[in-house]
């Protein structure tokens, strides 16, 4: 009898790369992995910061990939380019949604351009930019444009620490972000094949959703149900499937918005390769949703038979 896995044959489940999210994506891509066998799926790791990993994918009789890398080289369209080449089927966004989902500004530029909610913002070259940055208003968040996991991210107070900010951030990228600083909490919206999951309100004692309290602090706050009532979530849900939508983003990923203090939503990024840690987003709103996270990721994968 032929077992459901076979439809997907052998599956190159690709993690690590060179990203600054190297880390996260071993442990996301050692979680997709476990779960894929534990199925009776053909999965087999592969790290693309490995010598020939590319080479492997080409020769190794894979019929697909479940990409769970995190960050540059694997959600921004390049590893996604070099499967197309290659004529390998793949999870998630394509090309393009990849590219714009990863590149916060030209991102914010696109929904801003279809009237979608986003904080003001000025892009940061170099620091006769800062001036344009300061014209917002201070508070501001500053982060690199093409970074992922609030990597590089600060809050700037005041000039002097909009200058440090600033610098910090031109370390991981030569493109910089500064937004106007929205104060009221901070949600996600998960998305599942064109479906929106169940919204979690994320708090935080810190400052803001940072590094430190998406992975490692405990004192994180994860509420879903998310404390809003039916009609607000609905709507919210349906402006994050625009946004997804927007950026050309398919198959499964994640809108992160902030609501201020009136109720008005301002869209943050798309990730369209979020993490799948114990401590992730995706898997939790999933659960609620009625899918363990086996379920899920057989979900995300059978994106790839699109």
């Amino acid at each position: 009898m032929t077992s459901q896995a076979d439809k997907f044959g052998k599956v190159a489940v690709l993690l690590g790369g060179q990203s600054a999210e190297r880390e996260i994506s071993l442990k996301s891509g050692g979680a997709v992995l476990t779960a894929l066998v534990r199925q009776g799926v053909d999965a087999h790791g592969l790290d693309l910061a490995q010598t020939g990993a590319l080479e492997q994918l080409g020769s190794g009789g894979f019929a697909r990939a479940f990409i769970i890398l995190h960050g540059r080289g694997g959600e921004d369209g390049q590893i996604q380019g070099a499967l197309e080449t290659i004529g390998l089927a793949y999870t998630g966004s394509g090309v393009l949604g990849s590219a714009l989902g990863m590149d916060k500004y030209r991102c914010k530029r696109l929904w801003q351009g279809c009237g979608l909610p986003t904080a003001d913002f000025a892009l940061l070259r170099q620091e006769a930019d800062l001036a344009q940055a300061g014209a917002l208003g201070f508070p501001l968040m500053i982060k690199p444009a093409r970074e992922g996991s609030s990597i590089g991210m600060a809050r700037a107070d005041d000039p002097e620490t909009l200058v440090k900010a600033w610098r910090a951030a031109a370390q991981y990228d030569a493109l910089v972000l500064a937004e106007r600083w929205i104060k009221g909490p901070e949600y996600t919206c998960a998305v599942l094949n064109g479906e929106a999951l169940p919204l979690i309100r994320l708090e935080t004692p810190r400052d803001f959703y940072d590094y430190e309290a998406k992975y490692l602090a405990d004192t994180t706050r994860y509420l879903c149900p998310c404390g809003l009532d039916a009609e607000s979530e609905s709507c919210l849900k349906t402006l994050c499937l625009d946004a997804f939508d927007t950026v050309g983003a398919a198959g499964w990923g994640r809108v992160d918005f902030m609501l201020d203090g009136s109720g008005q939503p301002y869209l943050l990024e798309v990730n369209t390769v979020p993490g799948m840690t114990d401590h992730s987003l995706v898997p939790m709103a999933a659960q609620v949703h009625g899918l363990d996270f086996d379920a899920l990721v057989w979900r995300i994968l059978e994106t790839s038979l699109e």
